[in-house]
């Protein structure tokens, strides 16, 4: 499995960490705007070959799939761009930064029977796969969940500390792996949603703090509190409350309501999330079969987060 990696940043070095533990899979090509930076990371790597044209490299008949780890604003237009090449593509979350791009990909997906898969990482983190075998066992019900992501980040700085181009964003972003991961843990359709947000900042001209409140058509909700003020502890924080106990997954730690740790090292073959989400791209490729994170299966958080914009929109003219 030829891959060509398309992002030289933060990201983009955390999949070819995860590409190395994987048999069989071998990136082919680091490609970035910035040829020197794609060659920095490359030979970091060990990899050869490297390229500041996506276009060019898409052409190649040696490359099988496409990783992109690009900025956010581009990720739609991408892997449209990798599926019309006959590329499969794996592209990380967010799969779009508006409503109509992600039903974009989608449909572009459906019309090429492609593999296309979004970085849901969540979805693969032991501690939650953990929680979603006691649901799928029937011995764990979600009745609510709490969910915090908290982060310092007042300067347009990516996840090294070092400088970004582009401006994150806590909707589009960073709440998709909550509302998703909800979606996906309750099996359940959200059918009402709430957003709240604080004042922009004064150079990043994005909302800081945002407060969202989601509930499915089987009653469950989701609290949901992000910001980019907070000075820590910082990360995510998952809080799921149920029928027969409470569970606090932090990153890969997994606690009960009373803080007493549950063992999650042999859930999977790793307990590298990004790793675990390569390992089911480079499987649902070769099995010819949907990937668990495939676009088909992550477009309601889309839909979810279009509305939530919207709403935005109504409310100051601003999202």
């Amino acid at each position: 499995m030829r891959i060509a990696l398309v992002g030289a940043g933060a990201f983009g070095e955390k999949h070819l960490d995860a590409l190395k533990a994987i048999e069989g899979a071998e990136v082919a090509v680091v490609v970035s705007a910035s040829h020197e930076e794609a060659q920095r990371l490359a030979a970091k790597h060990g990899i050869a070959d490297v390229s500041d044209s996506y276009d060019e490299v898409l052409k190649r008949d040696d490359i099988d799939a496409v990783i992109l780890t690009t900025p956010t604003p581009l990720h739609g237009r991408q892997a449209i761009q990798a599926m019309d090449a006959g590329k499969h593509v794996e592209v990380e979350i967010p799969v779009a930064d508006s409503w109509d791009e992600a039903q974009a990909v989608l449909a572009k997906q459906q019309e090429t029977g492609l593999v296309c898969m979004v970085g849901h990482t969540r979805r693969f983190n032991p501690s939650h796969q953990w929680v979603k075998k006691k649901i799928d066992a029937g011995e764990f019900t979600i009745q609510a969940m709490d969910i915090e992501t908290f982060f310092f980040r007042r300067k347009n700085i990516n996840a090294k500390g070092e400088p970004r181009s582009w401006t994150d964003h806590l909707l589009w972003h960073h709440s998709a792996h909550s509302i998703d991961i909800f979606q996906y843990m309750t099996g359940a359709k959200v059918v009402k949603a709430n957003i709240l947000q604080g004042p922009r900042h004064p150079e990043l001209g994005i909302a800081m703090d945002q407060s969202i409140q989601l509930k499915t058509d089987r009653r469950q909700i989701l609290t949901l509190a992000l910001s980019f003020n907070n000075d820590g502890p910082l990360g995510t924080f998952f809080r799921y409350i149920g029928d027969t106990g409470t569970y606090i997954a932090r990153y890969d730690d997994l606690v009960n309501g009373k803080e007493e740790p549950i063992d999650v090292s042999q859930v999977d073959v790793s307990m590298n999330g990004i790793e675990l989400q390569d390992r089911e791209f480079i499987a649902a490729i070769r099995e010819g079969r949907e990937p668990i994170g495939s676009v088909a299966s992550v477009i309601e958080c889309y839909r979810v987060i279009g509305e939530l914009a919207a709403s935005l929109d109504e409310q100051d003219g601003w999202s």
